[in-house]
């Protein structure tokens, strides 16, 4: 009897083992876990900045010398509808603004986002070139795709109205200087 006992008890004691190892091994590492630092991945301050020359480089070998000079000397670039009368401004991390170069009246504001999805450094923003890089390549090659996949605004919900207007004014200055016109090529 003696004997059936302590079978038994062993029998049970390695059934126990079986059940109770494995959730005390998942604990310990939980713990270990929870107590090791994350390793130091040294910050780089100039990271951002190098990034944003090698999206400028891209950017000025992309777009035409009035584009690139545009965007250089103004900080956002025109890029003309392929319909008749309207035109769009691409400025870095602000929606795409439809309007009418004749008259200016501003027509609509297109947002689009393209994050930078880049691991392990990757942010929600890409560099301010590369960002102006996406939106145009994005309205040259599929114009009418990307104004159907962008959530439409009136003028005015994200980009102020008279500052777009100051900036349609500062390129038709801008034009005047370098011997350009407003209309469309």
């Amino acid at each position: 009897m003696l004997l059936a006992l302590c079978a038994t008890g062993i029998v049970v004691g390695a059934l126990l083992a079986e059940v109770i190892v494995p959730r005390i091994n998942d604990a310990l590492s939980r713990r270990r876990a929870r107590r090791k630092k994350a390793p130091l991945v040294g910050y780089d301050p100039g990271r951002e900045r190098r990034a944003e020359q090698r999206a400028r480089q891209l950017l000025r070998s992309c777009v035409n010398e009035e584009e690139w000079a545009m965007y250089r000397d103004l900080g956002f670039v025109r890029v003309w509808g392929r319909g008749d009368g309207y035109a769009y401004l691409i400025y870095p991390h602000k929606p795409i603004v439809a309007f009418v170069p004749q008259t200016r009246e501003l027509l609509n504001e297109y947002c689009v986002e393209f994050p930078d999805m880049s691991r392990p450094y990757g942010s929600a923003r890409l560099p301010d070139s590369d960002d102006v890089l996406a939106k145009w390549m994005a309205l040259t090659g599929d114009e009418h795709g990307l104004v159907r996949r962008a959530n439409l605004h009136q003028p005015g919900r994200q980009v102020d109205p008279k500052a777009v207007r100051r900036d349609l004014w500062r390129l038709s200055a801008w034009e005047k200087t370098r011997g350009g016109s407003v209309s469309a090529p």
